[in-house]
């Protein structure tokens, strides 16, 4: 029998002194772990990537706000801090070209996100693997098509002359592709396969033994996804529309070549300003508007972050 002084082995603490290697795991009280601080090698090995990202993102932004934030003398060349730009950005016709980029990134990345959600589960419910394969090459194709190209082609099929457009009469019916809602319709074709590809690995996510163990507990399907499959998935779907409502609001070369000015967007009165189209000398107000671009989005992403980092977990 082991006497009272006798010290098991099983659960036991370090010894003092004893100095654990690095990387190693130490326990404490609570079962729990704590990892010990990683060396300066980490930091030295994501220096490329530090740099890499500082002279393609840094750099620009800091032109940016310095553009944004200052006025250049056309005299003496001094630069001096001014408020002007930014005043001016958030006013009249201005002002008008953030709404409406809003109001139309926010709108199709809603259509988007529900209707790419439901061709996604449609694919994950089949089981079919060459319908899983087909969706998922043409999403990854029709992600990427756009700009004129994709403006050329909805101009030859609803245009004013469209093919669709003459067969179907759909101008005795009031559609007009060069508008508002013809826009949409077009940012759509690009949205919903966006959609897909984000959507389909957190639908794969969602365990079969969830809906069973919620089936056995007497729930039924609308229970099911109002309780479990939506909350679980909400983040994703969040970044889902997060990522809409960016790739819509950055959107120029298709809405530049479909309508032009007729629809006040934000991305063509940058364009405008750059090239002088309409005022010579508003350079600094376009840059002003790019920084109002990036807090728009900043904004966004703020919202969608802390849901994403709290429920990762639930889809490892």
């Amino acid at each position: 029998m082991p006497t009272a002084s006798s010290t098991p082995t099983t659960g036991a603490t370090p010894t003092e002194g004893a100095t654990p290697t690095e990387g190693a795991t130490l326990s404490g009280p609570a079962g729990g772990t704590r990892r010990r601080r990683r060396g300066p090698r980490t930091w030295l090995a994501a220096l490329p990537l530090i740099a890499f990202t500082g002279l393609c993102f840094g750099l620009p932004l800091g032109a940016l706000l310095h553009g944004a934030v200052t006025r250049t003398d056309p005299a003496t060349g001094a630069a001096t801090l001014t408020g002007e730009h930014l005043s001016r950005s958030l006013q009249g016709p201005y002002l008008g070209s953030l709404v409406g980029s809003v109001q139309l990134s926010a709108l199709t990345a809603l259509i988007g996100s529900v209707l790419g959600v439901l061709i996604a589960q449609a694919v994950v419910t089949s089981r079919s693997r060459a319908l899983r394969e087909a969706v998922q090459t043409a999403s990854g194709v029709l992600a990427n098509f756009g700009g004129v190209p994709l403006a050329f082609a909805f101009i030859a099929t609803l245009g004013i002359s469209g093919v669709v457009t003459q067969l179907a009469d759909l101008g005795g019916l009031g559609w007009n592709l060069y508008s508002f809602t013809g826009l949409a319709v077009v940012y759509l074709y690009f949205l919903v396969p966006l959609m897909v590809l984000v959507i389909l690995p957190a639908l794969d996510g969602l365990r079969p033994q969830w809906r069973e163990a919620a089936q056995n507990a007497g729930a039924g399907g609308w229970q099911y996804w109002r309780h479990v499959g939506i909350p679980v998935l909400a983040p994703s779907l969040l970044g889902g529309f997060v990522l809409l409502f960016g790739s819509a609001f950055a959107a120029h070369a298709t809405a530049a070549a479909l309508v032009g000015g007729s629809v006040p967007l934000v991305t063509l009165k940058i364009a405008d300003a750059l090239s002088g189209n309409v005022l010579v000398g508003q350079e600094n107000v376009a840059l002003a508007l790019g920084l109002d671009m990036i807090l728009i989005a900043g904004l966004v992403m703020a919202v969608h972050l802390p849901l994403q980092r709290r429920s990762a977990r639930w889809l490892r």
